[in-house]
C-alpha cells in the first residue's frame, strides 16, 4: 500500500481550526463523503452540523486523514499529537514556514519543527490547501471549487499543482474535463511533488495526470513516478513554469546562455516520456484527449470542416509541429472524391463543402472514406450555434455521421471548435460517451495531439537510463578558466579529436610551428574567452609571412599565441556545450555552432548520460540538420564521427565531472564524409576547491 493510501482516500478525517476548517466539513458533506467526519475545536460543541471534540485524543479513533487550519505554532502541536495517534496523513493549511525565510527567521526552523513533528506521517504542504477527492466525496480543502463527483464507475484525471489559485481555477473549467482528485503542494516540506503524483496514479479510477510544477522535488522521484506511469499506462501531461527566467549567474561559456535551467526541465520531461505543454487550456485539452484515447499510435492528422477558411487554419496549425495533416494517396484520394462529387477539391485537410450538409447518409459515406486512411486521430471542426438565438439541430446530423464512421474505421476522433465558447459544456460528457474527444480551441487541440502522440513515441521507445546527477548541488568551487592550448592538452590525452597545434611565445615562435604543422593554419591568441569577438583569432593564414603579421597584431590581446592546423572541407560547424545545473548535474547543450550562436538558438539540451541514439535524435531536431544531409547539392558531412566525438566528449566531461563547471567546444568542425569531426576551439571553466 502506498504511504499516502489512507491521506487520499480516507474513511475518516478530523478537521481542526475556525473558518476554514468548517468549510472542510460542509464541503465534505455536500459532496456525500460517506465516511466519518471529526470536527476538532476546543469551544465549539459542533461544527457545521458534526459533532466536535475538543482534542486529538478524545476523537473515536485515529483519522485517516486529517485538515489542519490552525496557526503555524500550534500547527506542529496539531501534527505531533496525529502522529503518535497513529493518523494516515495531514494537510497543512498555515502559511509562515520556509515561504517566508527572507524576512521571517523562524520561518525555516518552525519547518524543520513541523518535519521533526510528523515524524513518518505523510504530510502535505505547509501553506497549502489540500486535495479534493472527486471519486469519493473526500474534501480536505477550505475554499469553494467548481467540480462534481465521480459517477459510481466513473473515471477522470488526477491534477497536481503548485499553485492553490490556479488549482482552484482549473475546478471551474466548462470544458468537460472530468476531474477525480486534485492536490496542492505548498512547501513540500515532507512530501514532494513526485511521491503525491505515485499515489495519485495507483487509483484505478484515475486514467493520466497533469502537473503545474514550479519545481521538481526529486530527480529519482520523477524517474519513478515515469516509470510506474508506463506501467499503468497513465501518461503524465507537465506545464513547468520558468522558460523566461534569467540564465544562471557566473557563467561564462555560450552554453550557459543556452542552457538554462528550463532547458535542462525540458530536457529532463522529455527523457522521461512528460509531455509538457505551456497554457493551462493546452494542459485541460492534453488531459482531456489522453483521458479518452490514451497515447496516440503516432503523429498522422485528418481534419474535416464544410469551410475553406477553417481547412486553411488548421493546415497552419500544425505547422512546425511534429504532428501534421499527410497528403491523401492517389487510391484514398478518389474514394473520398467518389463520395462528394466533381467540384470538391479534396485533400487533407478537407474542406467538404455544404453540397452535403445535413444530409446524413451522404455526411457518413463522406467521413468514413476520409477516416479510412489510417491516421491516429480524426478531427471533425464544428463549431455549435449560440442556443438562445439559433437552433443546432442539423449539428446533430453531422456529429452522428462522425461517430458512425469512428466507430465503423475503428477509429479516434475529436470535435474541435475554434472558439471555446462555441461548444456548450452540456454537450461534452455525451460526446465523450460516444468516444469523440470535444476539444476546445484549434491551436489547444493541436497542443493536446501533440502531446499524446509524443507520448505514445516515448513509450515505444526504450525507458532510459537513470539521470547521472553526480555533479547535482550548487558549486562552492573558485572557477578558474584554462587557456585554449591547455584545455585542448586535456581533449587530447582524452583521445578526443582535436587538429595538431602549438604554443607560441612570440612571432618567431608562431613562425616556426606553423611551419612544422603544415600550412594553412589558425592563430589565435591565448586567454581571451571569446575570441571572435575581440578579433583574437586569425584563420586560413597561408605563408610565413601572413602568420608573423597576425602575430604582432594578436599578442597584445592575450597571454601568448596559438597556433593550429586549419580543418579543412567543413560542412557544417556545431556547438557541443556542457554546463553543470544544480538539480540535474551536469547538462549537454547541442547545436547550431560558430560566432552566431546565440542569434541563431538552434539548439537542444540533453541529460547525461547520452546514448548515440540521444545524440542522432538531437542532432536530427536542428535546423542546420539538412546541411550535415547535403543540402541542395552540397557534400554530405561526416555524420557518424560527429556523433562519434560528441559522444566522447560527453565521456570525457562524465569521467570528469566533479572538476568540470563548464565546457564549450564551438565549433566542432564537421567535415564531408570520411573527414571526420574536428575540435576547432575549446573554453574549459574548472571548479578549484577551496581550502580549508
Amino acid at each position: 500500500m502506498h504511504k499516502l493510501e489512507r491521506l487520499l482516500r480516507p474513511k475518516s478525517i478530523a478537521v481542526f481550526g475556525g473558518a476554514q476548517a468548517a468549510a472542510v466539513v460542509a464541503q465534505s458533506i455536500k459532496m456525500g463523503f460517506a465516511g466519518e467526519i471529526w470536527p476538532v475545536h476546543p469551544t465549539k460543541d459542533e461544527v457545521a452540523g458534526r459533532k466536535a471534540y475538543r482534542s486529538v485524543a478524545d476523537l473515536p479513533g485515529a483519522p485517516d486523514a486529517a485538515f489542519v487550519g490552525v496557526n503555524r505554532h500550534l500547527t506542529i502541536e496539531v501534527v505531533n499529537a496525529l502522529a503518535e495517534r497513529g493518523a494516515g496523513g495531514a494537510v497543512c493549511f498555515a502559511a509562515g514556514f520556509l515561504e517566508t525565510e527572507a524576512y521571517d527567521e523562524d520561518g525555516e526552523r518552525l519547518q524543520a519543527e513541523l518535519v521533526a513533528a510528523a515524524g513518518q506521517m505523510p504530510i502535505i504542504g505547509p501553506n497549502c490547501y489540500g486535495l479534493i477527492n472527486y471519486a469519493d466525496g473526500a474534501l480536505l480543502w477550505p475554499d469553494q471549487h467548481g467540480g462534481i463527483r465521480l459517477p459510481e464507475g466513473g473515471k477522470g484525471v488526477a491534477i497536481i499543482t503548485q499553485s492553490s489559485n490556479i488549482a482552484i481555477n482549473m475546478t471551474m473549467q466548462k470544458r468537460g474535463l472530468p476531474i477525480a482528485f486534485l492536490m496542492t503542494a505548498g512547501n513540500q516540506a515532507q512530501t514532494g511533488l513526485s511521491e503525491m503524483a505515485l499515489g495519485l496514479i495507483e487509483d484505478e479510477r484515475v486514467t493520466s495526470l497533469g502537473m503545474h510544477i514550479e519545481a521538481f522535488d526529486s530527480v529519482a522521484g520523477f524517474e519513478r513516478l515515469a516509470a510506474r506511469a508506463r506501467e499503468l499506462k497513465k501518461p503524465i501531461i507537465a506545464m513547468k513554469v520558468g522558460r523566461s527566467e534569467q540564465a544562471r549567474q557566473a557563467t561564462v561559456s555560450h552554453t550557459a546562455s543556452l542552457a538554462g535551467s528550463d532547458a535542462a526541465s525540458g530536457a529532463f520531461l522529455k527523457r522521461l516520456g512528460i509531455a509538457r505543454v505551456d497554457s493551462i487550456p493546452a494542459f485541460i485539452e492534453a488531459l482531456k484527449l489522453l483521458h479518452i484515447t490514451g497515447p496516440l499510435p503516432g503523429y498522422k492528422l485528418s481534419s474535416m470542416s464544410c469551410s475553406g477558411g477553417e481547412a486553411s487554419v488548421m493546415a497552419d496549425s500544425a505547422e512546425g509541429r511534429w504532428v501534421h495533416f499527410p497528403a491523401l494517396t492517389a487510391e484514398h484520394r478518389a474514394h473520398v472524391k467518389s463520395t462528394l462529387g466533381p467540384l470538391v477539391a479534396v485533400a487533407n485537410p478537407l474542406d467538404y463543402h455544404t453540397f452535403i450538409w445535413n444530409n446524413e447518409p451522404a455526411m457518413t459515406a463522406t467521413f468514413t472514406a476520409m477516416v479510412s486512411g489510417g491516421f491516429d486521430l480524426n478531427m471533425l471542426v464544428l463549431d455549435f450555434p449560440r442556443p438562445d438565438r439559433c437552433s443546432d439541430v442539423d449539428w446533430w446530423t453531422t456529429l452522428r455521421a462522425f461517430e458512425a464512421a469512428l466507430k465503423t474505421n475503428k477509429a479516434q476522433g475529436a470535435i474541435v471548435s475554434s472558439l471555446p465558447e462555441n461548444l456548450p459544456e452540456e454537450y461534452t460528457a455525451g460526446l465523450m460517451a460516444r468516444g469523440m474527444v470535444p476539444l476546445f480551441g484549434i491551436s489547444e487541440a493541436m497542443d493536446a495531439a501533440q502531446a499524446a502522440a509524443f507520448i505514445g513515441w516515448a513509450w515505444r521507445e526504450p525507458q532510459a537510463q537513470p539521470v547521472d546527477t553526480t555533479a547535482a548541488g550548487a558549486s562552492e568551487a573558485k572557477r578558474v578558466t584554462p587557456d585554449e592550448a591547455e584545455a585542448k592538452e586535456r581533449l587530447i590525452k582524452a583521445g578526443l579529436p582535436v587538429p595538431k597545434g602549438e604554443r607560441a611565445s612570440n612571432a618567431v615562435e608562431a613562425v616556426i610551428s606553423s611551419m612544422t604543422l603544415g600550412f594553412p593554419v589558425a592563430l589565435k591568441a591565448l586567454g581571451v574567452t571569446h575570441k571572435s569577438e575581440v578579433g583574437a583569432v586569425r584563420l586560413n593564414l597561408k605563408d610565413a609571412e601572413s602568420v608573423s603579421a597576425a602575430a604582432h597584431d594578436l599578442l597584445p590581446l592575450g597571454t601568448g599565441l596559438y597556433a593550429e592546423r586549419m580543418v579543412r572541407d567543413g560542412v557544417a560547424e556545431l556547438i557541443v556545450g556542457f554546463t553543470r545545473d544544480p538539480m540535474f548535474g551536469v547538462v549537454m547543450t547541442l547545436g547550431t555552432g560558430g560566432v552566431l550562436v546565440e542569434l541563431l538558438r538552434d539548439s537542444v539540451t540533453l541529460m547525461l548520460p547520452a546514448t548515440r541514439d540521444d545524440i542522432e535524435a538531437a542532432l536530427r531536431g536542428l535546423r542546420l540538420y539538412p546541411l550535415l544531409e547535403g543540402y541542395r547539392g552540397r557534400p554530405k558531412a561526416d555524420v557518424n564521427a560527429a556523433i562519434d566525438a560528441i559522444a566522447g566528449i560527453a565521456d570525457f566531461v562524465q569521467k570528469n565531472e566533479g572538476e568540470i563547471e563548464e565546457l564549450d567546444i564551438n565549433p566542432l568542425i564537421v567535415c564531408a564524409e570520411g573527414k571526420g569531426a574536428w575540435i576547432a576551439d575549446a573554453l574549459l571553466v574548472l571548479g578549484e576547491k577551496k581550502n580549508g
